[in-house]
């Protein structure tokens, strides 16, 4: 059994709860004073774990960078109790197999959940339709597909996986770009890329796709989400869409709801990303975005990458960031501090609503009686810099290293039992419902 007392809800009440056998099975109003019996939780809030809906685990094939343990590590100590793996592994998951291994691996590091992501298109090559429904009738039970890294560029492909998943409920997440207009783009087109002479990746690139798939998706009545959305273009047509009712749900990054491609002119490849770093008229429209709900959900991209891929020159560097355990603090920074959204909003868009698109069940619950103990404790005042030396996932390029952030997890604790104890990774205990 798990106490945990003086802890804070997003309605600023203070409860007293007991957990057993992975569920809420006491909750109330705090007695008030410290108690020796429990955690003590005075000054933390209390709130549902993250459920990251965008994860690069590299495994299989790139455990250079990435496993899935070791992604798992990182997972929870950034406060996230569910994760999903993205399918540009090698071998791809574009078959049952691939993605039931990953979802053992899952299991057998048990801290957290790990729902594989199969691919759209076999081998990632935008030409065949992958084993969507083999996938989705394995043991993983695979709702969301994506070629993320890839657009599925070709229109009659895309029609057609939107026809094929709606047979299961399930749903296809597009990584937006038009590959024809981005070919060797480095960077964000704009001034910057003009005075520093790298090719630019137009906002246009982007939200052609996001246009073109919302309109496919209406036509064949199915389910689109937009991956990593980072134009002020790409907010407006989803907004449209959904005032049209479409299917359709968005996300956004951290760090591009922080960071601009101002800060490429150093030529440092820790801020090269897919898609691009945008400008500050970008920035505020992605956080004005996710404050109304036009963007869904806050989702990492978490892609890890050996030193020797980001310690090059800027063209030979590879592309993407890590995110699990700086997300929060990111979101609690831009979006908190900034009076944009309050916590309530930001458990909707980190954890309810995320759960809600992949329908992850034991996830993303509010905190009740008889709701899955999948919760995480934060300090909201408390800060810490970002050291890369000190990351629990395997990679170390991180775009916010010396960065002092806000929101300090102590406690995660996953289907009842705890994966963080003061703010240390620990193994969940045998017997944990699973």
């Amino acid at each position: 059994m798990i106490k945990i007392n003086n802890a804070k809800l997003v309605d600023n009440s203070l409860v007293d709860i007991e957990i057993d056998n992975g569920v809420i099975t006491k909750l109330g109003k705090a007695a008030g004073g410290k108690s020796k019996d429990g955690i003590d939780a005075s000054g933390k809030m209390l709130l549902p774990g993250l459920v990251d809906l965008h994860t690069h685990l590299r495994e299989p094939g790139r455990e250079d960078a990435e496993t899935v343990l070791t992604g798992s590590i990182a997972a929870v100590a950034g406060g996230y109790t569910s994760i999903s793996a993205m399918a540009n592994t090698n071998p791809v998951a574009d078959t049952a197999g691939v993605v039931e291994q990953i979802y053992r691996l899952g299991k057998s590091a048990g801290l957290c959940d790990v729902n594989p992501i199969g691919a759209v298109t076999k081998g990632l090559n935008g030409e065949q339709l992958a084993e969507l429904g083999a996938m989705a009738d394995s043991i993983a039970g695979v709702r969301i597909f994506s070629d993320d890294g890839k657009c599925v560029a070709d229109p009659l492909i895309m029609r057609r996986a939107l026809e094929y998943v709606k047979t299961f409920n399930g749903v296809i997440a597009q990584h937006a770009q038009e590959p024809r207009l981005t070919i060797n783009a480095q960077m964000n087109e704009g001034s910057v890329s003009a005075r520093i002479g790298l090719p630019g990746w137009p906002a246009i690139a982007e939200e052609a796709i996001i246009a073109r798939d919302i309109l496919l998706a209406e036509h064949v009545q199915s389910r689109l989400h937009i991956c990593h959305v980072t134009t002020a273009g790409g907010v407006e047509l989803i907004r449209w869409a959904k005032q049209r009712g479409i299917q359709v749900t968005a996300e956004v990054t951290p760090h591009h709801l922080l960071l601009t491609d101002e800060l490429v002119e150093n030529y440092d490849p820790i801020y090269k990303v897919n898609p691009p770093l945008r400008t500050e008229k970008d920035v505020w429209a992605l956080r004005e975005g996710l404050a109304e709900g036009v963007i869904d959900i806050v989702a990492t991209d978490h892609a890890p990458h050996p030193a020797e891929d980001k310690d090059c020159e800027w063209q030979a560097a590879a592309f993407g960031m890590v995110g699990l355990e700086t997300a929060l603090s990111v979101v609690i920074k831009t979006m908190i501090e900034s009076k944009l959204m309050g916590w309530k909003e930001l458990v909707d868009r980190m954890s309810i609503k995320p759960a809600q698109i992949a329908g992850y069940k034991t996830q993303g619950q509010s905190i009740a009686l008889s709701s899955v103990a999948n919760l995480i404790l934060v300090d909201p005042v408390a800060t810490w810099q970002v050291e890369r030396s000190k990351l629990h996932s395997k990679s170390r390029n991180t775009p916010f290293h010396g960065m002092e952030l806000p929101g300090l997890i102590s406690d995660v604790i996953y289907n009842g039992a705890q994966s963080m104890i003061a703010s240390k990774v620990v193994k969940v205990a045998s017997g944990s419902n699973e």
